[in-house]
């Protein structure tokens, strides 16, 4: 099962009653591949999913099962757009024209953006990046803030909101949309760029041998 599809990962996402919904997990995962954090670990962000520790199983078979899917299938193939030849692109899909569907959109590109940083940054606080990735950031935290404030207006009824209105945030959101996968790409190559030279440039000691 190492090349388990969305449908898969979103099956068992269900199953184990996942709080982290399943465009998150796709930029929690790729934020933390791109992060600059030595050290940081698939398993520890498959925890971060369900607040820091996995479902209770049934077996190690159920085990393996879930890391099969999470790690070997949707971690690896998430891996693959390290590459400005694969950029990656946040999920797709169909917008109802009304506030509670344009509500739907707003937040889940909230959520995918959160997700990304989130896994960038794992349980650090704060974490030195390459100029390119702290740029990127800075528009991606004003971007966030402007999707925040379209959820929390799409939240309030007393609000109108016109069908033209509707249309025309749409339109934005899916601007918004291409803004946020090019920052993230950016800040994908920039750290896998800094990652590479700063591995060149680490000094190895050689161990004591006995």
């Amino acid at each position: 099962m190492t090349g388990a599809s969305d449908a898969e990962v979103i099956a068992l996402l269900k199953r184990y009653k996942c709080p982290t919904p399943f465009h998150e997990v796709r930029t929690r995962f790729l934020g933390n591949i791109a992060s600059p954090v030595m050290g940081a670990s698939p398993i520890e962000t498959v925890k971060q999913l369900w607040g820091g520790e996995l479902p209770e199983f049934d077996s190690m078979d159920t085990v393996n099962e879930l890391l099969n899917v999470l790690v070997a299938g949707l971690w690896n193939r998430l891996t693959a757009h390290q590459s400005s030849r694969n950029p990656f692109r946040l999920l797709r899909f169909d917008v109802a024209q009304t506030r509670e569907g344009l509500k739907h959109f707003a937040l889940a590109r909230r959520q995918e953006l959160d997700g990304f940083i989130e896994g960038l940054f794992g349980l650090e606080e704060q974490i030195d990046l390459p100029e390119r990735a702290h740029e990127a950031l800075g528009v991606l935290a004003e971007t966030r803030a402007m999707l925040a404030g379209a959820v929390t207006l799409l939240d309030d009824s007393s609000k109108p909101a016109e069908p033209d209105d509707l249309k025309g945030l749409v339109r934005n959101i899916q601007e918004l949309t291409i803004i946020v996968e090019k920052e993230m790409n950016k800040t994908i190559l920039s750290c896998k760029r800094a990652r590479s030279q700063l591995l060149e440039r680490m000094p190895a000691t050689k161990p004591t041998l006995h």
